[in-house]
């Protein structure tokens, strides 16, 4: 341990010196957004101590801060940025949609080719609904399913997080949720799953879960515990959503494809838009065919940008011509080997620390402790998180506070090399402080479903 870097919080608040010495134009525009933006922000992921970076310029894998910084982008816009900044092949199918116009007021060209890739995509879909955010689609389903089953309840997971109006902590719903009927049950363990819905099997129209936690730390989802829900759906007759907004890019046809678990109806949202303001809702023919306007008992299903020309065309551009089923297991694959790689550096030095995700989406924690639900990741310690943070931004890498890290296409080889040195040269200057007053990690992180 150095005489400067005595304990963790000192660490940090040195990391944060430096960090708001470096950058004096996003501290500046910081200051400025705070006069019209509360706390300088209109979203709150964005915001981190002392100011967030505020970007200039992104292209291919590499963003540009207001202050000339280069970084490599391992945050890939939560998701949404699976396709780097600029594709050229989705740029040229815009600027052509530009040219023919963009708010026509009817249907277009586009959105019919769009549909039928996520329908050829997807396995669980066979008619689909345009709309414009993940959070909207998980309101869409779970108002379908309401108005199928005739229901009310909802079952979601303790930590979820299904959009900004359907968040939930340990056991309650954010401050601003949509006022649904919800009950709660912990991820990842079947029993207690299962018990909620024998309560509540005959008021519950929806069950709702990501097949790998996002937001709520990266978390995979046991196969036999997802599996349990489609039974007990199946017995109750509750709908089954699945909530892939995050977990679409995990494989050629979603997570539901690697599983072989079908929901009901899948949500989608994020990259599929070809990185433009995106979100679908789709599954069963005999639910969405509900929105069929020539029924006489059609659910009415309106929003002015559902099928937005930029979006369905960058969209078609997409997953036709650059997310193809080959790159799907392409960049999953190294998401997979960059796991381990981070979890052998930490292991090799000593320090707790546990690598969660699937695929091309990874969480890192500062703890010994296996990660099995949101709660489990209360162990990571909050300077811990914030200094890798701070540091490896000073080392050129750019991903979430929270350790989020989702991968895009235009990585590259050397761009994984150079996040794991960075890493392991960040851990060998303050392992010191990371370790201290943390115990040793029990097992490999291999041992417990979810961490790598």
């Amino acid at each position: 341990m150095t005489a400067r870097n005595m304990t963790l919080d000192v660490a940090l608040a040195e990391a944060a010196e430096r960090y708001a010495a470096a950058n004096p134009a996003s501290a500046a525009r910081y200051e400025e957004a705070c006069r019209s933006l509360p706390g300088g922000n209109t979203r709150t992921v964005l915001f981190y101590d002392p100011f967030p970076l505020a970007m200039a310029k992104g292209e291919g894998a590499r963003l540009r801060d207001l202050d000339g910084h280069e970084y490599r982008d391992f945050l890939g816009e939560y998701t949404a940025g699976l396709y780097g900044h600029s594709n050229p092949r989705i740029l040229d199918q815009v600027r052509e949609a530009l040219g023919a116009g963009i708010v026509l007021g009817a249907p277009n060209r586009f959105e019919v080719e769009l549909a039928e890739l996520v329908c050829a995509r997807f396995p669980s879909i066979d008619r689909v609904r345009f709309c414009n955010s993940g959070t909207e689609a998980n309101l869409m389903a779970i108002g379908l399913a309401r108005a199928v089953t005739g229901r009310e309840k909802v079952l979601v997971f303790e930590g979820a997080y299904h959009g900004s109006v359907l968040f939930f902590k340990e056991g309650e719903s954010g401050p601003v949720n949509a006022p649904f009927r919800f009950v709660f049950a912990p991820y990842n363990d079947t029993e207690a799953a299962l018990a909620v819905i024998e309560q509540h099997g005959s008021e519950l129209a929806a069950i709702l879960v990501e097949p790998m936690m996002g937001s709520g730390g990266c978390i995979e989802g046991d196969p036999e515990f997802l599996g349990a829900l489609r039974e007990a759906a199946d017995r109750h007759g509750a709908v089954l959503v699945f909530d892939e907004v995050m977990t679409s890019r995990l494989g050629p046809g979603g997570r539901q494809g690697e599983l072989g678990i079908l929901p009901d109806l899948t949500t989608l949202g994020k990259y599929i838009g070809g990185g433009l303001t995106f979100g679908g809702f789709g599954g069963r023919a005999d639910l969405v065919e509900r929105f069929d306007p020539r029924r006489p008992d059609a659910i009415p299903h309106a929003g002015t940008f559902n099928n937005n020309v930029l979006t369905m065309s960058a969209g078609v551009a997409g997953l036709r011509d650059v997310f193809t089923p080959e790159e799907a297991a392409r960049l999953n694959a190294n998401g997979d080997t960059l796991r381990g790689r981070l979890q052998q550096a930490a292991d090799e030095r000593g320090v707790p620390f546990r690598a969660t995700g699937c695929g091309s989406i990874l969480g890192l924690h500062w703890q010994a402790e296996p990660i099995r639900r949101p709660s489990d990741t209360e162990a990571t310690r909050p300077a811990a998180r914030a200094l890798s943070h701070l540091e490896m931004i000073r080392r050129g890498l750019y991903f979430a506070r929270r350790g989020f890290i989702s991968l895009s296409l235009p990585l590259e080889a050397s761009d994984y090399d150079g996040f794991v040195d960075a890493f392991a040269d960040f851990l060998d200057e303050h392992r010191e402080v990371l370790s201290d007053g943390a115990t040793a990690r029990a097992g490999p992180a291999g041992g417990e479903r979810g961490p790598g």
